[in-house]
């Protein structure tokens, strides 16, 4: 309780410095916040859904934060020079929790009524928007970092797209984590995609200093009737990143949503998924990778909850852990009654290249309707010693055998990224990855 109680202290402290530096409709959820975070907490072991991580223990260090937003200038042209080859992206900045304006995003070119920039910005110029989908979602009802990360929030990331408004461009929003102390970082993500529009936005997370960091970051996602969405969350940080996620998705009816999860090198990560099923003839694919050594954890937990009939969910995570590192992986499907034609299929599948890596997964499917197809399945396992004496015996050097194996075991989340530039990408950072090389973009400061 402790952590928790300091918390509230320095929310009470500090509370005109919070709001001065926001916006009033983000105010405005704070108190509900506080009251929240001090009825229910953080998440701890002890709860079912926290088994395998301790998220209450990354918060008893005395983190600094940027509550007085003093400016952290960092020189993105200069400091990040990451390019995907042959997708041309439409770039954002996040410095650590707070958007910045830049050259690149002045130069973007958006559909008319199409907003993508500072969430607090949006919502001084138009809270009327804003107030009718900010902390709509997100569920502080319960354990979890929705109330911590309301209640400390002071800017973010929105993208609102109008009814009938495709963005044919992807939009790429690159958080820097760059502080000269140990520093918490509390983002927020606001997406809201009218009836039929249509838009992909890759989240890209990285390190430009070797210091200790605590990201808190809740994302909420509206996706309108028949609209399209696609949101890729890269991260690629330090062994020193702590990061709680919570994403929150509301699908209308006949609305297509893809989520791509990817952790490719970090500390200790917990991801949350919740997708609700809000109206019929709408679709989910939901797919994760994690590759993981050293001491690094990663723990993935989705919840899909099919509200209403004739909807279809996919999911479809797969794990590579080696050396002393561990991965959890918990998914429940609900299908309530009157859900009739439900087609739901989660996948888990996981390698641990060593006695020492450990791998926990829960696949959960809970049924209150008849007329469904649903299937779940898990396996935790090594690399097929028959494929790799086969490659050996071929005069494939062991090492290059065992990647080109692992490569084709992740294979099949890669490609289910939509974005071919980005898949093609993706297949050299993994192939990086699994050689032991640097894994972040070229020409990024952090690489060298």
């Amino acid at each position: 309780m402790k952590p928790v109680q300091n918390y509230i202290d320095l929310f009470k402290e500090n509370r005109a410095l919070v709001e001065r530096g926001s916006a009033g409709v983000m105010n405005s959820l704070r108190d509900a916040a506080l009251s929240s975070l001090a009825e229910f907490g953080l998440p701890h072991k002890g709860l079912e859904e926290y088994l395998h991580t301790d998220v209450s223990k990354w918060f008893e260090p005395d983190w600094g934060m940027n509550l007085a937003r003093l400016d952290m200038p960092v020189d993105f042209a200069q400091a990040f020079k990451c390019s995907v080859p042959n997708l041309s992206t439409q770039l954002y900045f996040l410095a650590n929790d707070a958007f910045a304006s830049s050259d690149t995003a002045a130069r973007n070119m958006l559909p008319d009524g199409v907003f993508a920039g500072s969430l607090k910005q949006a919502a001084l110029e138009r809270p009327d928007l804003v107030e009718r989908f900010y902390g709509r979602l997100a569920d502080m009802n319960k354990p979890g970092i929705a109330a911590i990360n309301t209640l400390f929030a002071q800017d973010g990331f929105m993208l609102y797209v109008p009814d009938r408004v495709v963005v044919e461009k992807p939009l790429q929003l690159i958080t820097l984590l760059s502080s000269k102390v140990d520093l918490m970082v509390n983002r927020r993500i606001l997406v809201v995609l009218g009836q039929a529009s249509q838009a992909k936005l890759l989240l890209c997370d990285h390190a430009l200093a070797a210091n200790n960091y605590l990201t808190t970051q809740v994302i909420e996602v509206f996706a309108g009737q028949d609209s399209t969405f696609e949101l890729y969350d890269l991260e690629e940080t330090h062994t020193a990143n702590l990061r709680a996620s919570e994403l929150y998705i509301s699908q209308a009816a006949g609305s297509k949503v893809s989520v791509d999860n990817l952790t490719l090198h970090n500390g200790q990560t917990r991801n949350t998924v919740f997708v609700t099923f809000d109206g019929r003839g709408s679709e989910l694919s939901l797919n994760g990778i994690a590759i993981t050594d050293k001491s690094q954890h990663v723990d993935n937990m989705t919840f899909v909850d099919h509200r209403v009939a004739d909807c279809t969910s996919n999911e479809l995570f797969k794990y590579v852990l080696d050396e002393s590192s561990t991965g959890a992986f918990a998914g429940k499907v609900l299908v309530r009654e009157g859900a009739q034609h439900t087609s739901s299929q989660q996948t888990n599948r996981n390698i641990c290249l060593t006695r020492e890596a450990r791998m926990f997964t829960q696949p959960q499917l809970e049924i209150y309707a008849d007329d469904v197809k649903c299937s779940h399945g898990a396996t935790v396992g090594q690399l097929d010693d028959k494929a790799l004496f086969y490659m050996r015996q071929r005069g494939i050097p062991e090492q290059e055998a065992r990647m080109m194996l692992m490569l084709a075991f992740v294979g099949e989340v890669i490609g289910k990224v939509e974005l071919e530039p980005l898949r093609d990408r993706l297949y050299r950072l993994v192939e990086k990855r699994f050689r032991g090389e640097l894994t972040q973009c070229e020409g990024c400061r952090a690489c060298r």
